[in-house]
């Protein structure tokens, strides 16, 4: 089964869904904002993405500038910040067993499915 963590504001999170509606691929909508991702849940995708976590932090997000920007984090506070800012998460990520991408841009996708 895929999953599509996905956030309906974010233009990039529409098209992926978009993509595989199109495709015809049965999949499921984690919609993370409205149900954050626990720690072992983010540790998890980072795992399957192949990546460092601060790979998933959206560098450009006020809140990551405002905040945390120029600190030197360890992988483990990157993945707490996350878990209690999921507004900073890269999106869409889509998930295919134990692969996953980052659907940015959109046609990553298409190489897990």
């Amino acid at each position: 089964m895929i999953t599509i963590y996905h956030n309906p504001r974010c233009s990039k999170s529409r098209e992926g869904l978009c993509l595989l509606e199109e495709k015809g691929i049965s999949f499921e909508t984690v919609k993370y904002l409205d149900q954050p991702l626990s720690r072992e849940e983010l540790q998890s995708i980072i795992q399957k993405l192949g990546i460092k976590p601060i790979e998933l932090v959206r560098q450009k997000e006020s809140l990551w500038i405002e905040n945390y920007k120029g600190q030197t984090l360890s992988d483990d506070a990157i993945i707490t910040i996350l878990s209690e800012n999921p507004k900073l998460i890269e999106r869409p990520i889509v998930i295919n067993g134990d692969k996953a991408v980052i659907g940015r841009p959109t046609e990553k996708i298409l190489e897990i499915i």
